[in-house]
């Protein structure tokens, strides 16, 4: 069983991982992914920027025929955000000496919005749905 702590974090990934999705709309910039999603973590105690504890790396990466493509939600990455396109979302928490956390959805870019391919994690409980 998740302790409370564990839980906790996974709630507060939940958040940012869905921070970031509400975040990749089209004609925003790649970075502003990264930056939404790391700001939840931020506000809440946990880096800053990409040091530990916190999200040591980028909050997700383009997919296609290569599991991990060009372009990233990265800081730095102008690149705009574009119907079609698709990418992970998976910003992750990094506690060294206790755990860490990854929720890894993958999304694609409508006119509207992005969606996701499959249902997010419901719960710490149960991750499958």
């Amino acid at each position: 069983k998740p302790t409370q702590r564990q839980r906790d974090i996974w709630n507060l990934e939940r958040k940012a991982q869905d921070a970031g999705f509400a975040a990749a709309r089209v004609g925003a910039p790649c970075e502003s992914v990264d930056a939404a999603a790391r700001k939840v973590l931020t506000d809440a105690g946990f880096g800053p920027d990409y040091k530990t504890p916190g999200l040591p790396h980028r909050t997700g990466h383009g997919i296609g025929l290569d599991g991990h493509e060009w372009t990233y939600f990265v800081r730095g990455n102008k690149t705009p955000i574009q119907p079609g396109m698709c990418f992970s979302d998976e910003p992750t928490i990094v506690i060294y000496g206790e755990f860490g956390i990854r929720l890894e959805d993958c999304l694609y870019i409508t006119d509207r919005g992005p969606k996701f391919f499959s249902s997010q994690s419901p719960s710490i409980d149960k991750p499958f749905g």
